[in-house]
């Protein structure tokens, strides 16, 4: 089996075994052959500025429990990315956010989760913890602790150096 499927042990439509994947080919229903892809999740994230700074929040749940992170989660089925980054973002920090560029799609072999990171500003209100984080605080750019996931450096780069898609306003 590929490390980008995981086992999967009984068909979602009949109930029945699966047989294995091989290689990159995924599990088969013995029973009616119906065949169990594994999707990858969509996550979105921002790195949002205010002033110079750049807001950071600290993880409350697994991965990365206490990890200083971005604003971020996973896309609903259905909903725009653009869209779960602000509602993230405002779930998080209880701060509206104007999504400001697309930094960049990051993903690993592997790894099951694509992480869509945009640059972003909030121009009022004040940042305070929502349920999934400890804390969150407003960082120098230049005083930013270590970040939890392996992307995050790469994105930083991205907002530092202004790369990304500008997205239109409004």
């Amino acid at each position: 089996m590929s490390p980008l499927q995981p086992a999967a042990r009984y068909c979602g439509r009949c109930g029945a075994a699966l047989a294995p994947g091989s290689g990159r080919a995924p599990p088969r229903c013995l029973r009616c052959g119906h065949v169990s892809y594994v999707d990858p999740k969509i996550a979105a994230g921002v790195l949002v500025e205010r002033a110079g700074r750049l807001l950071l929040v600290r993880r409350n749940h697994e991965p990365a429990l206490g990890r200083w992170s971005f604003p971020s989660g996973y896309v609903d089925a259905g909903e725009v990315i653009e869209a779960a980054a602000a509602r993230e973002v405002q779930e998080e920090t209880g701060l509206d956010v104007r999504l400001t560029r697309l930094l960049g799609v990051y993903s690993s072999a592997g790894e099951q989760v694509v992480f869509v990171a945009y640059a972003g500003e909030a121009p009022a209100g004040e940042a305070r913890a929502g349920d999934e984080v400890s804390e969150a605080r407003w960082f120098e750019p230049d005083a930013i602790p270590d970040l939890a996931f392996p992307h995050d450096p790469a994105i930083v780069g991205a907002w530092r150096s202004g790369r990304g898609i500008s997205l239109p306003v409004g």
